[in-house]
């Protein structure tokens, strides 16, 4: 396991969904102060790919700046009001979950139905 690697590709995924909720959160305000311009980012949204949030802010710079700008800077603010608290909360939800799934695991292998002894015995007919 090469951790740098997976620190990257771990970055990289909650860059991206934060570009999605900042996407999301410009939209609602759009849709209260511009709800033509709200139309035309949804709409520019559903044609670019958002898994990629470096891709579809490039796609909107070249399409519409003033809203790229928009969106980078909601971005930066929800990284910064969440990274301090981020780390410890993943740390909790993945050791809450792993022992969540080993407990049902347990509990599935614990009602396997257990065969009588005396159904092994050969029969005396």
């Amino acid at each position: 396991m090469d951790r740098k690697q997976v620190a990257k590709a771990t970055t990289k995924v909650i860059s991206s969904y934060l570009t999605y909720q900042a996407v999301q959160t410009v939209l609602a305000q759009l849709m209260e102060t511009n709800p033509t311009l709200a139309r035309w980012l949804h709409s520019f949204s559903s044609r670019s790919i958002l898994q990629d949030g470096e891709v579809y802010l490039l796609a909107l710079l070249a399409e519409h700046q003033e809203l790229a700008f928009r969106i980078m800077t909601v971005r930066e603010h929800l990284v910064e009001e969440i990274m301090d608290d981020l780390p410890e909360m993943v740390s909790h939800d993945i050791k809450h979950k792993n022992s969540q799934h080993r407990k049902q695991q347990l509990e599935k292998l614990s009602q396997l139905s257990i065969v009588e002894p005396s159904s092994l015995e050969p029969s005396s007919e």
